[in-house]
């Protein structure tokens, strides 16, 4: 993965309501707290290309920011009420062993059992975001997607499915719970307050305005996301690109992303991660931050 060079001095990225500052020490501020000073600094120099001596590195506040470091030798500092985790279709159908063979799926589900808990201890909400479709919206969906999830013209969405596990992607049947000890771990964030379950009808989460994610995050204010799930270069991808074009700040959790795809759809993923959409980070490096917050 190619690295990007620190800067030199402060930099200020975006507009006057949603900015990042990155500064020469690697830490870049995601909070859109602190503006750098504009105009002639009182070394002579002149704000975005001061000495970085005239730039100070505004003090973190444990209390409402974590720093979390990132790939590319870089630091995020985020503010911890708007932030989410966003956690992709980790459910039965996807992962269950009775209906597929995922292992990189199912070796998720330990980093999500640490970082789930760990956010919690911050205050930071985990979205479980999960196919789960009623009737009326199977007669919405477009050809190319249906197409997609049947199998030589025959099953598809709403298809019933083998033994127990019901109606295939629809709301309330067992393929669509979480898989395993996930469903445990939601149920209980549900009872805490910190965790909340988000249906998506299409790849993406956040495929056009009004969905039930896009509306969470506006009406909550969240900002900056992790992303973990599957499949990591389908539906992980899908919103996690949108997300980035609508200017959320985007961190990939590299340990608790996977996909079934053959090799280079994971790889693609994670190289632009790192590089375009925002940032890549793991699930040791989360928990470590969480725990130096104390």
């Amino acid at each position: 993965m190619t690295t990007r060079p620190r800067v030199s001095s402060a930099v200020e990225y975006g507009n006057a309501a949603s900015f990042w500052v990155e500064y020469p020490s690697g830490l870049v501020d995601v909070t859109r707290t602190v503006h750098l000073k504009q105009g002639p600094l009182e070394n002579g120099d002149v704000a975005q290309s001061q000495a970085a001596e005239a730039a100070p590195t505004p003090p973190l506040k444990p209390q409402l920011q974590l720093e979390v470091p990132v790939d590319g030798d870089r630091v995020v500092r985020l503010a911890k009420q708007h932030t989410a985790l966003i956690v992709i279709d980790m459910q039965n159908f996807f992962l269950h062993p009775d209906l597929r063979d995922h292992t990189t799926g199912l070796a998720c589900v330990e980093p999500l059992m640490k970082i789930v808990p760990a956010l919690r201890t911050q205050g930071i909400k985990t979205l479980w975001v999960n196919w789960g479709l009623t009737d009326h919206e199977l007669t919405t969906i477009p050809p190319s997607l249906v197409r997609g999830f049947m199998k030589g013209g025959k099953g598809g969405f709403g298809a019933q499915l083998p033994g127990d596990f019901g109606r295939l992607l629809m709301r309330g049947e067992y393929n669509s719970a979480l898989y395993g000890p996930l469903q445990a771990l939601y149920e209980e964030g549900k009872g805490l307050g910190t965790d909340v379950w988000i249906h998506k009808n299409r790849i993406s989460g956040l495929w056009g305005y009004q969905t039930a994610l896009d509306l969470y995050l506006q009406e909550n204010g969240i900002t900056t996301l992790f992303f973990a799930g599957v499949n990591a270069d389908q539906c992980v991808l899908g919103t996690l690109v949108d997300a980035y074009f609508r200017g959320y700040d985007c961190i990939v959790v590299r340990d608790a992303i996977a996909t079934t795809s053959p090799t280079g759809g994971l790889e693609n993923v994670l190289y632009n991660s790192g590089n375009t959409y925002g940032f890549l980070t793991d699930s040791r490096k989360i928990i470590a931050a969480t725990q130096s917050s104390f």
